[in-house]
């Protein structure tokens, strides 16, 4: 027997399956279609290895999971508006033509809607701004959009405005510069003196198996390669910047590294353990610059690729934003004095 939930309290996207003993057996992504017909098979499927279905206890990400007599839980994150809308929301740009459009993102912003983010959006903004030459391309949750950046991290960032720069840039970023120019450089303020000028972080990453909303390495996942080269030492403060090269661009990469190798981003609650005991023991100055920094202490300073029409090699800086000019100059001023 088997039964959905009419919980008054469950919201749209929370649903409840209870499944009888004649039910046991059966596979779980064919069982939830069958009393879930709202969502496909396919979508049921996606949702289980994000992690959005639960039984007893257990996430299950394995659709073809055998189906236990109880209650089964699915979650699925709020639907995403079909097509975004335009925003009248300010764009630092940086370089603009017919083919793409540079992009210096502040932080806070977040890229594309997405669950929690409906609006808002780096994507709203865009639309706003190039009009209809972002319709359709490369989908329509996503428009233009060939890479991205964590909310809370700064810098420079390009979007295609046809299909035809789409693709190219697409194909540039997939190849994460092995065989081409593509460039990407970041400024991460990090704790911890590196003992070293330079390293590289050769670590595969993939979702976290006890919390799937962090990145974590493991052994089967995703090959990330992170090439890290000491900027400036602020010994009095125990920490340090450093500058990052992406061999690969996967989901937190340089926090998850970093933070592998004893070097977790200032600022970075998620992936930087003791990050508040840390910044107690700094100086006045530095204590309250790292307070008011609010993110992860993180920049993409640097970016290079081939203009999909021209063929020419395009390559674009940063400066530091404000926040983390602060955050630098208070570091090697007064870190470590008593306040």
């Amino acid at each position: 027997m088997s039964s959905q939930s009419t919980d008054p309290e469950a919201s749209a996207e929370r649903r409840v399956v209870t499944a009888g003993p004649e039910d046991a057996g059966e596979r779980i992504d064919r069982f939830l279609a069958a009393r879930l017909p709202e969502l496909s098979r396919a979508r049921i499927q996606a949702l289980m290895r994000q992690g959005a279905v639960r039984s007893g206890g257990r996430t299950l990400e394995d659709p073809s999971a055998r189906v236990n007599a109880g209650e089964i839980v699915l979650e699925a994150p709020p639907p995403a508006p079909a097509t975004p809308l335009g925003q009248d929301i300010p764009l630092a740009v940086v370089h603009e033509d017919r083919d793409l459009i540079v992009i210096d993102k502040p932080a806070g912003i977040v890229v594309h809607p997405a669950a929690g983010h409906a609006d808002g959006t780096l994507v709203n903004a865009l639309i706003a701004h190039c009009g209809k030459s972002l319709s359709g391309v490369g989908g329509v949750a996503r428009p233009g959009i060939v890479h991205r950046l964590d909310k809370d991290t700064s810098g420079l960032l390009v979007v295609a405005k046809n299909d035809v720069a789409h693709r190219a840039l697409s194909a540039q970023f997939a190849d994460h510069g092995r065989t081409g120019p593509l460039e990407r450089a970041y400024q991460a303020f990090v704790w911890g003196v590196p003992d070293r000028p330079r390293g590289v972080v050769d670590a595969p990453l993939g979702r976290s198996a006890r919390n799937r909303e962090k990145i974590a390495i493991r052994a089967d996942g995703r090959e990330a390669i992170t090439h890290w080269e000491t900027k400036a030492r602020y010994a009095a403060a125990d920490a340090a910047l450093v500058e990052c090269r992406l061999e690969t661009g996967r989901t937190h990469q340089i926090r998850v590294h970093l933070a592998s190798i004893a070097h977790p981003l200032i600022g970075d609650d998620v992936y930087g353990s003791g990050h508040r005991t840390k910044a107690a023991r700094l100086g006045g100055t530095a204590r309250a610059a790292v307070a008011a920094l609010g993110r992860q202490a993180l920049h993409a300073a640097r970016l290079g690729f081939v203009h999909p029409r021209s063929g020419k090699t395009l390559s674009f800086v940063s400066a530091l934003p404000d926040d983390l000019i602060r955050l630098a100059d208070a570091l090697a001023a007064d870190a470590g004095r008593d306040a």
